[in-house]
């Protein structure tokens, strides 16, 4: 087997331990690129995406564009019906970007 980096890891570990919290609610799910930030909710029981956000639209790759990310996101999440979520960070560190979203995700009305 090959060994993983650390990334690699670090989303495994996260993972793992989300499948023990869900007990069925939607994954609030990121991914960042050095240009761009992504963020949706899947349902992983369905295997649907819920709600989808991303910078593709505007300009900026600041924590402003995810704080942007956050809130359009919860905004989704409400038409769709969904309120309670697990946050899947992936392999990224929950600081800047992803923290910024996650907290405007929070402020929209989304609990995790």
């Amino acid at each position: 087997m090959a060994k993983l980096s650390l990334f690699e890891r670090r989303r495994q570990r996260v993972r793992t331990s989300l499948r023990a919290q869900a007990t069925g609610r939607p994954r609030l799910s990121v991914h960042r690129t050095g240009r761009h930030i992504y963020a949706q909710i899947i349902d992983d029981l369905q295997g649907r995406t819920l709600a989808a956000a991303n910078t593709l639209g505007g300009k900026g790759t600041d924590t402003d564009a995810a704080t942007r990310v956050g809130k359009e996101l919860a905004e989704a999440a409400k038409k769709a019906g969904v309120t309670t979520v697990v946050f899947d960070r992936g392999g990224f560190l929950y600081h800047g970007r992803v923290k910024a979203l996650a907290d405007a995700a929070r402020e929209g009305g989304l609990e995790f």
